[in-house]
């Protein structure tokens, strides 16, 4: 059982290391966004903590990559985005921690990534320019995926969560 300090700890870890993680590697895309491997830290998020931690941290997280890039426009809806598939990979994976529910809430919480980000851009740019954005979102969807899977095994095994 973890203390409500080592709770915020690790919130406040996975946090930096979704900000890192987003900022290390860099894609730009067409509508002025760009790909990064942060996703795997968001779903890291929302599987090792509880849904509220893992929504901070992942929202945090992602928001402050954005900020500290020069992607401010981005960052609340980035928050929100990047929060709601940390509390999705939590939720559908909550009552297992097995490979099938984690490629499955993993799934559902890169749709809604890829979807969130086609309507936020959907507003400010239109939205069929818009959609030029999802083929690059889906990639990075994918690659959060496998990563994240990978990286909750690591995790668990090296007993930095229990």
């Amino acid at each position: 059982m973890q203390t409500k300090t080592q709770k915020i700890v690790l919130t406040a870890l996975l946090a930096s290391l979704t900000c890192v993680a987003t900022m290390i590697i860099k894609v730009p895309s067409p509508l002025k966004g760009y790909i990064n491997l942060g996703d795997c830290v968001v779903l890291l998020s929302g599987w090792l903590l509880s849904p509220v931690y893992g929504f901070l941290a992942a929202g945090i997280g992602s928001a402050l990559a954005d900020v500290f890039s020069g992607y401010i426009i981005y960052a609340p809806a980035t928050f929100f985005i990047k929060g709601l598939m940390a509390l999705i990979a939590y939720l559908l994976s909550r009552k297992s921690q097995k490979l099938p529910f984690l490629i499955i809430s993993g799934f559902v919480a890169e749709v809604v990534m890829v979807l969130g980000y086609f309507v936020f851009e959907g507003f400010m740019y239109g939205f069929i320019p818009s959609a030029v954005n999802i083929p690059f979102n889906a990639v990075q969807g994918a690659a959060g995926l496998i990563l994240g899977i990978v990286l909750v095994k690591v995790f668990k095994k090296s007993n930095i969560v229990k």
